[in-house]
Parts: structure tokens; sequence; C-alpha cells
């Protein structure tokens, strides 16, 4: 099953305008913004993510009620952080 996850906008990569590290439940990779519009993309942003891409912002209430549905998925959601965590895009 693949999931589009919130993440919250951490760092924005300088030099790299397609760039930002996102935390999703605590695990920080670098997701490509390059879908969104560079001017609206802000440190402390929420957005939605699926394999590797911010596909969309989202506001804070949306990314939380997203998490807690998330989290009653159980497994799909565990593997989903797994892959997560095991990826690098940089």
């Amino acid at each position: 099953m693949c999931l589009g996850i919130p993440g919250e906008i951490v760092d924005l990569h300088a030099g790299r305008d397609d760039l930002a590290t996102v935390d999703v439940a605590g695990v920080r990779r670098a997701v490509n913004i390059g879908l969104l519009d560079k001017d609206e993309v802000r440190v402390g942003d929420w957005v939605l993510i699926h394999v590797g891409f911010a596909l969309s912002k989202i506001d804070e209430a949306e990314a939380a009620a997203t998490l807690e549905m998330l989290n009653g998925l159980g497994e799909a959601y565990t593997d989903e952080l797994r892959a997560l965590a095991e990826s690098d895009i940089t």
C-alpha cells in the first residue's frame, strides 16, 4: 500500500530550491518540494509526501488528523515510516 503522509518542513536546502528536510514522526529526510510554489514554502509548513515528493501544503490541523488516522492503520503506516527512514534522495 502506498500512502501520502504528512511531514513538517524543518529546513530548506541552500542552493537546492527543490529540496527540503522534512520531519515525519521523528524521521527526518530530504524530500523534493519542486511540485510546490517555492515562494510559499517555509520552515514550519506541513506538506503531504508521497514517494519522496511533497504533493501539497496542508495545515497543521489536517496534518494532525491525518497522522492520527495513519497511526490507526498499524502495519501499513509502520512500513511506510520504515521505507522513509531507509530512503535518501540527496
